[in-house]
């Protein structure tokens, strides 16, 4: 499975609801455990230093180039989605009719300009309604689970890339704040909605799944007693802890480096397909890493309430002036 595995990308079983394994002791278990070692994960990180892995801070360095960066990401994503016939997600088939032709050429040309990096704020706007269509289609479950590239939307709409200098943008402390807010909220989001729908609510998909790909029941791989049921609470668990730790922004250097561990593991097993899916996830990390990397950014990405950091720094005269400055907002 991956920790962080979409079954549905890769096997054509409906989805059925099982609202009992979700309330079950085990489960309940899994999804606590998720929560509290989220919260004291944010309560260790306030006592460490700023960015946590110093070695790393030279990626900081990208920080003008994040918001071309993820363009690209989200944009070969796309026009490679188009290509293969499939809709924002490989889960999402393009029918063979004129609504599925419709869709495949708009998401195509969308591919197109976000990759050009010209007047990216429409283009964002486009994809932000690339969703609202896709409801009509898919249904808003399967909608939700890509609410990662609403929020590279919401991104690109607050941040463009710059006009010079290859798409450099000036990272201002507002426009950062903001943007990072909005992209790790909803990238958070896509993990847990997937947690839920395709493992916690959905045991049954899992277990098929596990069924054709043994290999990756990871604990029983290693030797441990730990059955394939099990192992979808475990793996689900994960995922929503996954998810919490984006969206808390807390120590973001080593939670991007443990979430990218699973997402890359399952490139081996799954190849293009699971690249093009997951390319907006690794261009949103990699933006968090930037950010994370990035001594007078970083205290600006675990901020959990914009609106009270922005008037606390106006307060101040923090954000009086653009690029990088070594004040910090306060981390609500």
């Amino acid at each position: 499975m991956g920790f962080v595995g979409h079954e549905k990308w890769f096997t054509d079983t409906p989805g059925v609801p099982d609202w009992g394994f979700l309330t079950e002791p085990g489960t309940l278990l899994a999804i606590t455990a998720a929560v509290l070692v989220a919260v004291v994960w944010r309560l260790v990180a306030r006592r460490a230093p700023s960015p946590e892995l110093g070695f790393l801070s030279p990626l900081g360095r990208l920080s003008p180039w994040v918001p071309r960066l993820l363009a690209i990401h989200a944009g070969v994503s796309l026009l490679a989605q188009s290509a293969r016939g499939t809709y924002l997600a490989p889960s999402m088939r393009l029918a063979d009719n004129p609504v599925g032709i419709a869709l495949a050429i708009l998401q195509g040309v969308l591919g197109v300009w976000l990759i050009s990096g010209v007047r990216i704020r429409p283009a964002a706007g486009v994809l932000v309604l690339a969703g609202p269509l896709g409801m009509l289609v898919y249904g808003p479950v399967a909608i939700l689970e890509r609410a990662d590239l609403l929020g590279i939307a919401l991104f690109l709409a607050v941040l463009p890339p710059g006009r010079d200098r290859y798409g450099a943008a000036e990272p201002e402390r507002p426009r950062v704040l903001w943007s990072v807010f909005y992209l790790r909220m909803l990238v958070g989001l896509s993990l847990l909605v997937v947690a839920f729908t395709e493992k916690l609510i959905d045991p049954h998909l899992a277990l098929e799944f596990l069924d054709r790909y043994p290999v990756l029941n990871v604990a029983r791989s290693l030797g441990l007693p730990v059955s394939d049921l099990m192992f979808v609470r475990i793996a689900g668990g994960i995922e929503v802890l996954f998810g919490l730790l984006l969206i808390s922004g807390a120590a973001p250097q080593i939670a991007v480096v443990l979430t990218g561990i699973p997402f890359n593991a399952t490139l081996f097993f799954f190849g293009a397909s699971e690249l093009i899916g997951h390319l907006p996830v690794y261009g949103a990390m990699l933006a968090l890493l930037v950010y994370g990397s990035e001594p007078a950014l970083a205290p600006l990405v675990p901020v959990l309430d914009p609106w009270r950091a922005e008037r606390s720094a106006r307060r101040m005269g923090g954000m009086a002036h653009s690029g990088p400055s070594p004040g910090t907002a306060p981390l609500i």
